[in-house]
């Protein structure tokens, strides 16, 4: 996941769904550097629908699997409604995702929020 440049992200807006906040703030941070403006980051459901809802606009999504014991899928199905890339950052297995979501890439915690970030630009242009 190397080799992007700072800036790599210019004028992206990336939504964060994280429920630690050590994680989201990594995350948040290391995407800022690449030029990024961060959405959030948020722990909750509710709070990640709301951004969603907006009228702001969202370029992609890094989402964490579970939120305080509830699972992200209403989040990824509204991301996915609007055509909004996204990727699950989770420590499960893959056996914990549903079929429907089999094909999200996911990341497992933990990474480098550095890496992760770097890897953004890539799923957008493959969205």
């Amino acid at each position: 996941m190397a080799g992007s440049s700072a800036g790599s992200l210019s004028r992206c807006r990336v939504l964060v769904v994280e429920d630690e906040f050590y994680i989201a703030d990594d995350m948040a941070a290391a995407l800022e550097k690449l030029g990024a403006e961060v959405v959030g980051p948020v722990p909750t459901q509710e709070k990640a629908l709301a951004l969603i809802a907006s009228a702001e606009p969202i370029h992609a999504a890094i989402l964490d699997f579970y939120l305080k014991g509830e699972t992200v899928y209403p989040v990824a199905d509204a991301l996915a409604e609007r055509g909004i890339p996204f990727v699950f950052a989770t420590g499960y297995d893959r056996a914990t995702v549903l079929p429907e979501y089999q094909a999200v890439q996911r990341w497992e915690k933990p990474f480098n929020p550095h890496d992760l970030a770097q890897a953004l630009p890539v799923l957008m242009r493959n969205q």
